[in-house]
């Protein structure tokens, strides 16, 4: 004869044997932690991107705007030449594909330039005054916020425009010249004095001129790298930072039919693209390792090469003389990289 079915298949909890009884544990709680956003904490800038995309997606542009430049004074300038490192970081990402902040960065500034936005300072004056020595990115920052602060500040720029290496260092078809003078023209009508054209020589001297309470010194680093190449001065060769400044300021150096361009970054990227609209017919760069090593970024590369610019991977200089360039054929193994024998390859250089 068969048992009967039992009336329910689920046993009862047997609660005498369970010591920590029902429910959650008494002794434990649940914690939130209030952690940076990738994006942020990728952000060079320090900008609370997550606070003016979410004003941005709300379409309550003026305000994304305003908490954007409490960080960064200029996303004009930022949403063109910044290579968006917080779009890397982005957990979207993981998704489907990174939030375009960069972009929407740019159309926040453009529009504000557009719509005349102003930044009114935060604090009442203080009655201090500060000069800051040069008017590239990092002077201009300072005064911006210095200024906020209520403080009156001057700066004293050596050259004959505002900018530094923005404007002399960073082609105009990256950087418009008149997207970045209007962000400059902002932070002036915030009060900041720019002089141009006066060299500061003597930091004490000028303080006590202007009775100035504090001096920040933003002079930059104008110097490029200098690459070892035996016989290199017998060549024609410039440096990439004195070549674009010379481009920049409108007496760009004479170049021949043909440019080699040796190096494989982003300055390397941006001296042969500007090379090509000085009217060289070819524009070739020389790098000793492949595109997947190359510091560049890979959209420089694309870049470069859908306008006609040449580049010879894993190839580096041996030398140099008035007509030609030796250069070296090289190879990647999982030691690293090699140059092979025997694999010296002539090239006739600019002329």
């Amino acid at each position: 004869m068969t048992s009967p079915k039992p009336h329910d298949m689920t046993h009862p909890a047997d609660l005498a044997r369970h010591g920590q009884g029902t429910g959650p544990v008494r002794s434990r709680r649940p914690v939130y932690v209030d952690q940076l956003p990738p994006c942020n904490n990728a952000c060079p800038a320090g900008e609370n991107i997550q606070a003016w995309l979410a004003l941005a997606q709300a379409g309550a542009y003026e305000k994304a705007w305003r908490a954007l430049v409490r960080d960064n004074p200029m996303p004009s300038v930022h949403g063109r030449v910044c290579y968006h490192p917080c779009e890397n970081s982005c957990n979207r990402g993981q998704v489907d594909s990174p939030v375009s902040i960069h972009a929407v960065e740019r159309f926040l500034g453009d529009m504000a330039l557009r719509e005349g936005w102003q930044v009114q300072p935060d604090a009442p004056a203080s009655g201090k005054r500060v000069l800051v020595v040069g008017a590239g990115p990092s002077g201009l920052s300072a005064a911006y916020h210095l200024a906020r602060l209520g403080h009156a500040v001057e700066i004293h720029e050596a050259g004959p425009v505002a900018g530094g290496m923005m404007h002399f260092g960073i082609p105009a078809y990256r950087l418009p010249r008149d997207e970045l003078a209007q962000e400059v023209a902002r932070i002036e009508a915030m009060g900041v004095t720019i002089v141009l054209n006066r060299k500061v020589d003597d930091l004490l001297a000028a303080k006590q001129a202007g009775d100035f309470d504090a001096v920040f010194v933003a002079v930059g680093a104008h110097l490029s790298k200098r690459v070892e190449i035996p016989a290199r001065d017998a060549g024609k060769i410039l440096d990439a930072v004195s070549f674009l400044r010379q481009a920049a300021s409108g007496e760009p150096p004479v170049l021949g039919r043909r440019v080699a361009i040796y190096g494989g970054g982003n300055t390397a990227m941006d001296a042969a693209r500007v090379a090509k609209r000085l009217g060289a017919e070819e524009a070739l760069i020389i790098y000793r390792r492949d595109a997947e090593h190359m510091p560049a970024h890979r959209f420089e590369a694309d870049e470069a090469m859908e306008e006609g610019v040449k580049i010879n991977w894993l190839r580096t200089i041996k030398e140099i003389d008035q007509t030609h360039i030796q250069v070296e054929v090289m190879e990647i193994d999982d030691q690293g990289i090699q140059s092979p024998p025997d694999a010296s390859k002539p090239w006739k250089p600019m002329r």
